[in-house]
């Protein structure tokens, strides 16, 4: 008896040695939470899994993506950006990772950010002949202008939007206005959701600029339209995104690449353990959007979505971590 528990305590204590020294690998943490909806969820995710599955202090702060990743660059801080929306950053974030100041770990989002023209699904599935922009440029009897049924409309988004400049500019490349079609200014982001929620009510024709991952694709299952053509960079970067370029060509929309920053000072600390989630922990845009729709629905927080997302989707996060800190994760929910 004596032997046996002296065996368990023994057990226990390196069992309880292995949680400290892990815990101490770890150790604090300072995490980038965004002030929008999905980079808030995910920030709130990473927080319960690295706390509860391998028992770092870590802790959010506000952050923004310029402020962010210029401070992870020139200060060392925070540890982690867990949705570094680097393309708006490539000279700065190529500085720091060419100098050692940053390490990329997962692309967030496994399919990048989205933006585009979309057209709603119940159009789509009605209508399978319609999958590209010029393809809904023939039919503006189907997409009708809300102020004059006699014309089409495509629906764009505010003043001051980089979206809002590119649409402009399809809009006038693909020959939208000869084609019978105006370019309807929605004039602020809830006109923009106003704009397709109506539609849906109504199951009306829709067509116009958005972007994915949003709470209102989660709720509304929009398609996005293909722009017939190859990227070609050089011209989105020439005319496709300058309001006052007077020859815009047709051209694809680049997807933004959504990846998971590290601070150099944590990457070398964090364990191979934590290091192995942060390189794995990367989900869809319909999965974040799903979650998302139910935030808004449920008025939610970023801690509420996490705990949801881990008690509903076991099969998606369970492939970040291992057996083990997959039970630790389930304990604490």
């Amino acid at each position: 008896m004596k032997r046996l528990l002296a065996s368990t305590c023994l057990a226990f204590g390196l069992s309880a040695l292995g949680a400290t020294v892990a815990a101490a690998e770890c150790g604090d943490v300072t995490i980038a939470s965004m002030n929008w909806q999905s980079a808030e969820v995910l920030a709130a995710l990473d927080q319960f899994i690295l706390n509860e599955g391998f028992g770092c202090n870590a802790e959010i702060i506000v952050g923004d993506t310029v402020p962010t990743l210029t401070s992870m660059v020139e200060k060392g801080e925070p540890d982690l950006a867990p949705e570094g929306w680097i393309d708006l950053l490539p000279e700065v974030v190529g500085r720091g990772v060419a100098d050692g100041k940053l390490v990329g770990a997962a692309v967030a989002l496994s399919d990048g950010a989205v933006q585009g023209w979309w057209i709603p699904k119940y159009i789509a599935d009605a209508n399978p002949e319609i999958k590209t922009i010029d393809d809904v440029l023939k039919h503006p009897e189907l997409f009708p202008d809300p102020e004059d049924s006699s014309k089409g409309a495509i629906h764009n988004g505010p003043a001051g939007w980089g979206g809002t400049v590119a649409t402009a500019q399809l809009y006038r490349a693909y020959g939208a206005e000869d084609a019978g079609f105006t370019l309807v200014d929605t004039g602020s982001a809830a006109g923009l959701d106003g704009s397709i929620a109506k539609a849906y009510e109504g199951k009306d024709g829709w067509v116009g600029y958005y972007w994915a991952p949003t709470a209102l694709l989660g709720k509304y299952e929009m398609v996005k339209l293909e722009h017939g053509v190859p990227y070609d960079e050089a011209e989105w970067k020439r005319c496709n995104t300058v309001a006052d370029c007077p020859d815009p060509k047709k051209n694809d929309w680049p997807k933004d690449t959504v990846q998971t920053m590290l601070s150099a000072s944590f990457a070398e600390r964090a364990g191979p353990e934590v290091m192995d989630y942060l390189n794995k922990r990367s989900w869809s845009n319909a999965t974040v959007n799903a979650l998302m729709a139910w935030m808004t629905d449920n008025q939610a927080t970023g801690e509420d979505g996490a705990r949801h997302f881990l008690q509903e989707h076991e099969d998606i996060w369970s492939t970040w971590v291992s057996p083990e800190v997959a039970e630790k994760i389930k304990a604490a929910l």
